[in-house]
């Protein structure tokens, strides 16, 4: 595996954009190895962004990925908020059109890897267009 480089500010320590590319990556082989299979990354659309989309059998997963050193001040699955969802909600349904598609027409759900410290929690179907 390649080396993560170090954050220019200070040295040994990743940058944010870095930190959120290593911890998505990490997703990724994990949900890999859970039986996922890899669609896209980063996708953006307007107004928003979709860490990862794979695919669990017949379903489209759209998934987002925190992470938080500790849960000092809550863990990483309280930071996805109802704001976060309706934004995750919106830039599936962009990209969902992007690709021929609808909530009405494809099977999807929507996924969060939380990570808090050394535990990860997988939450499917964590939140849908309804809730």
């Amino acid at each position: 595996m390649a080396q993560i480089p170090a954050g220019a500010n200070r040295p040994g320590e990743l940058n944010r954009k870095q930190t959120g590319d290593a911890w998505e990556a990490k997703a990724r082989c994990w949900l890999e190895s859970k039986g996922l299979q890899f669609i896209a990354a980063n996708a953006r659309e307007r107004g928003g962004e979709i860490d990862l989309i794979m695919r669990h059998n017949h379903t489209t997963v759209f998934i987002e990925v925190r992470y938080r050193r500790s849960g000092r001040f809550g863990g990483a699955l309280s930071s996805v908020t109802r704001a976060k969802q309706v934004k995750l909600l919106h830039t599936a349904r962009l990209w969902l059109a992007r690709h021929n598609g609808s909530f009405d027409t494809v099977d999807c759900r929507f996924d969060v890897i939380a990570f808090t410290g050394n535990e990860v929690e997988w939450i499917q179907n964590a939140f849908n267009d309804h809730s």
